[in-house]
């Protein structure tokens, strides 16, 4: 597999994974990792979620699953991640570094098919930023816990950009998220012309499972960079 790099950069030394770099000016979006397998068959533009940067080790492992079967990922920072700062950015500036995150991910990898998403928030601005222009290059959208409304207020009003979403969709979803009430979603998925829900048994909206579920959190990410990959072959 070729190194990660970092953020604009050359790669890093020793091969070990880069941080987060300084944001260049030029880009509305901190630093990136890239993970670019030999051959790999297409690229995933993987965003964080709202509490947790590129660097968490759910980011790093899901990147290295789906490295492992032929799916590169540029991953990347909002500014406010980048900052320090705790509140996210504001959804114009968020679907700006997605925007920016597309793009060097098509020169990084030129020639592959490109699917975009990530964790929670990264996922719904995505999205967002799809139904409102469609991402160049993006075949496809992938949501590794869509954040349908917040804990313990269950509504469907932040489902509605969905319908503007003009290409496939995978929607992996934990039966106990607290963000995503399977009997809300579940629907809209299926009222989704090109959308596909995968349920992921007992895991919560972090994907983690309960020890009584008889698997533990690694063999959850190897169902999730499974289930990906696989969507992402029938997309191309």
């Amino acid at each position: 597999m070729a190194h990660p790099r970092s953020a604009f950069g050359a790669p890093p030394q020793g091969g070990a994974a880069s941080g987060p770099a300084k944001p260049d000016p030029r880009q509305p979006l901190g630093g990136i990792v890239l993970d670019a397998p030999a051959g790999a068959r297409a690229g995933y533009v993987f965003a964080h979620g709202a509490g947790a940067g590129m660097a968490h080790p759910f980011m790093t492992h899901v990147a290295q699953g789906l490295a492992e079967r032929g799916i590169a990922t540029l991953r990347y920072q909002f500014p406010y991640m980048e900052r320090g700062s705790k509140r996210p950015d504001a959804p114009a500036t968020a679907h700006a570094a997605v925007r920016a995150a597309v793009a060097e991910a098509a020169r990084r990898l030129p020639g592959l098919p490109l699917i975009a998403g990530g964790k929670s928030f990264g996922g719904r601005m995505t999205s967002q930023a799809q139904a409102l222009e469609p991402l160049p290059g993006v075949i496809g959208l992938a949501f590794l816990g869509f954040p349908l409304h917040p804990a313990g207020k269950p509504a469907d009003e932040r489902a509605k950009h969905l319908f503007d979403v003009n290409v496939p969709m995978l929607f992996l979803q934990g039966t106990r998220d607290e963000l995503a009430e399977l009997g809300l979603l579940r629907p809209i998925v299926e009222a989704l012309p090109q959308a596909t829900l995968h349920i992921v048994d007992d895991a919560d909206h972090s994907f983690h499972v309960r020890k009584k579920s008889g698997r533990d959190d690694a063999q959850v990410i190897v169902e999730l960079a499974q289930t990906l990959a696989r969507w992402a072959r029938g997309v191309l």
